[in-house]
């Protein structure tokens, strides 16, 4: 599969959150007159929805065919995160420009652990509320503190048989050992595919590599995930 690069608009929007707003940006098809799917993308620990590996992606999405929402939420708190996915999620269930029948949700390290607790929590209540989690350098462990990969892949786990998982990880990622991460996913119910970019750093940087072709190539992997989950 090879990415086809067309045409995408951007409009920046305030998605209510309690007495606040929260920045975002929705990136979509500029030809399209309806688009069904969307993939909301949420940042890490650090940096903001301008963080570059989320713009590049947003991008390709859009110029797929795909609707892309990412957003900034700067609190450190996992479960302050995962309401304000949550308030995102609302907001664009309730869009009225697109039709979306399907969402899924993802995000880069700890963007991806409050996409995975906020697809547990949607689980529970309808099983066809997410059609997909994309997991990119998922923290599995603080570095060198490996003890804690029980804890932070909890909501990995728990998520159900039916949901589909896209796991984008650097082999020298010194946040996902990789031998307790490929048990974590042996324990998963859900349907996990786990890429391993190969000498990628948390950052998902490769050492002799530019950051656009590292891009490229991750960016590649999410939408060929995508085309077989049948949208």
């Amino acid at each position: 599969m090879a990415l086809v690069m067309e045409e995408f608009d951007e409009d920046k929007v305030k998605v209510p959150f309690g007495t606040k707003h929260l920045d975002a940006a929705m990136c979509f098809p500029a030809s399209a007159t309806d688009v069904h799917t969307a993939v909301i993308l949420t940042h890490g620990a650090g940096g903001d929805m301008n963080f570059k590996h989320l713009v590049s992606l947003a991008q390709a999405l859009a110029s797929n065919g795909f609707l892309c929402f990412r957003f900034t939420c700067k609190g450190l708190n996992l479960a302050y995160k995962v309401k304000a996915y949550r308030a995102v999620w609302d907001f664009l269930k309730s869009l009225q420009k697109f039709t979306i029948k399907h969402i899924f949700v993802g995000g880069r390290s700890m963007g991806c652990r409050a996409a995975a607790a906020l697809a547990r929590q949607l689980s529970d209540d309808s099983q066809d509320a997410v059609q997909g989690v994309i997991c990119l350098s998922f923290p599995l462990h603080p570095p060198a503190q490996t003890h804690a990969h029980r804890q932070r892949s909890e909501d990995l786990r728990g998520l159900p048989e039916h949901l589909p998982v896209l796991c984008v990880s650097g082999t020298e990622d010194i946040m996902c050992d990789r031998v307790l991460f490929e048990g974590t996913v042996e324990e998963m119910k859900a349907k996990v595919e786990v890429f391993w970019l190969k000498g990628g750093s948390h950052g998902l940087a490769v050492k002799g590599r530019s950051e656009d072709s590292v891009l490229d190539e991750v960016n590649l992997q999410v939408m060929t995930w995508m085309s077989k989950q049948g949208t």
